[in-house]
Formats: structure tokens, sequence, C-alpha cells
């Protein structure tokens, strides 16, 4: 309740608007949440909270349309804050395109992987190219992930040093939480496309493996996509045999399917925040 009650101000009417609480409410969650989000790693929990950063974006949406909102956005006094979050929209918006990227390629390389499990054997040893090719192309994107995170970090900096004289005002201090959200939200998700920095026990676990005749299946790790990753370094080794190939390939099926609905959120969530800096403009030309 408390982290309710720091996002309000007297800028807000005694009686709130019923979508303005909503959109507080919904923030108050993702504030609650932060800390075990980062914790957590596994598709659904990252697919969970994208659904709920386009959640928020549609509610927030519906509240820049309110009159009160707008009464206090166009006032002359807050157009340089105004002004500062279109910039910071801006931003958002890049940095989102080049996510819906990455997440783009990474489908089509699990897609170009799988096709390879189906038309060739594991014995055969062009499956052993495409998966090296998988494998290179896995690295590419990690280095696009790692170069993406370094901008995010950069955009929270720039915001944290901006936060200044409009703090105390409701609908400033509302879409400042929502933009700090959004690049927490994008930061979550492509770090679990790609851990920042590798785990030692991931490769302990790939020796242990490589020691053992089986490859089990989820190799008890809570990321899919570092999952498959192992599991393809195994597959290629010398000690693998062929029926294993069916396990990994149930791995990457499973993998595409969880991105292609990440894929699909960012275009909803893309759309919105297109909505938002259109609405914003809108008011200040008010």
């Amino acid at each position: 309740m408390a982290a309710k009650a720091h996002i309000r101000s007297n800028s807000f009417p005694s009686s709130t608007h019923p979508i303005t609480k909503d959109v507080e409410e919904q923030l108050h969650r993702f504030q609650s949440s932060e800390a075990a989000s980062t914790s957590s790693s596994s598709l659904s929990s990252v697919c969970q909270r994208l659904g709920s950063l386009k959640d928020l974006h549609d509610s927030v949406g519906d509240w820049l349309q309110l009159s009160q909102t707008q009464q206090v956005l166009s006032n002359q006094i807050h157009r340089k804050s105004v002004e500062c979050l279109l910039d910071e929209s801006m931003g958002t918006l890049d940095v989102c395109g080049t996510v819906r990227d990455i997440v783009s390629e990474m489908k089509g390389c699990i897609q170009e992987l799988e096709s390879s499990f189906r038309r060739k054997r594991a014995a055969d040893s062009c499956l052993a190219c495409e998966v090296q090719s998988y494998i290179i192309s896995r690295k590419k994107i990690k280095k696009l992930v790692a170069k993406t995170l370094e901008s995010l970090k950069r955009m929270e900096k720039q915001n944290i040093l901006k936060k200044g004289a409009w703090e105390d005002e409701a609908p400033l201090k509302l879409l400042r939480e929502v933009e700090h959200i959004n690049i927490s939200v994008f930061e979550s998700l492509l770090c679990y496309l790609s851990r920042p920095k590798a785990r030692s026990n991931s490769w302990s676990l790939v020796s242990k493996m490589l020691s053992t005749k089986p490859i089990p299946s989820g190799a008890s790790i809570e990321n899919e996509a570092e999952d498959l990753d192992i599991n393809l370094i195994i597959l290629k080794s010398s000690k693998v045999q062929t029926i294993q190939a069916h396990d990994v390939q149930k791995l990457a099926e499973a993998l595409e399917s969880g991105i292609r609905e990440i894929e699909d959120i960012l275009d909803c969530i893309s759309r919105c925040l297109v909505k938002t800096r259109v609405s914003l403009l809108n008011i200040m030309s008010c």
C-alpha cells in the first residue's frame, strides 16, 4: 500500500477515477514482484511479465484519455517534463524494436534447427553442421543482447538524472514509473535470451552430462534457452546416441512456441507505445 500511496499526489482529486486506480494497482503489483522477477528466468515467467506490461499499457492508454489527466499534462508549467517523457518514449520505441528483432532472429534460428531435425537423423554429419550453425547464430544474438542491455542501462541512468522538479506531480510520476517498468521488463526478457554472465555451474552440468550415457530431458535448468544450448552441445559430442535427438527436438519445439508468444506480445506492446506517444503529442498540442 505504501508504494501505491507514493504514486498518488494532490494533483488527482480525492475521488480518484477507477481507471487511475486500476493503473496504480497494476504499478503496485509490478513494484511488489520486481525483486522476485529478477531471480525467475523461466519462459512462463517472462511471458507472464510481458503480458502484464501489455495490460498496463492498455490501461495507460485509457488513462491518458481522461480529462483530469490531460488537464495536468497540458499545463504549460509541465511542458518541459512532458517533452522529456516524449524523448524517452522515442528511445523506448527504438529499444522495443531492437528487442523484437532479436526475438524474431531467435525464432528463425530455432525454426531452422527444428527443420534440420525433421530432415535428418542425429547420426548424420549434416545435422552436426546444423547444430553448429545454431550455436554460431546464438553467439551473434548474445552479442546483440549484451549491446542492447548496455543501452537500457544508459537509459535507466539518464532517467534517474532527469527526475527533478516535477517528481510530486502524480500523472508525471506515474508515466515515469511506467517508463522504469518498460526498461525492467525488457531487461528481464533479454537476460532470459542470454544471461549477462554464464554461470560456471552450467559448464559443470555439461561435463557431468557428457560423463553419463543418457541426456536428462530438461537438464535441471530453469532457463529453457540455456537448456537447449547445453543439450545441443552434448548432442554434438561423440558420446550421444541417435535416440537422444528426439528429446532435444522437443526442447526446441517448446522454446519456439514460447518465443512466438513473446513476439506476439511485443507486437502489442509496440503498438501501445506508439499510441501513448501519439496521445502525449495530442495533449501537448492542446
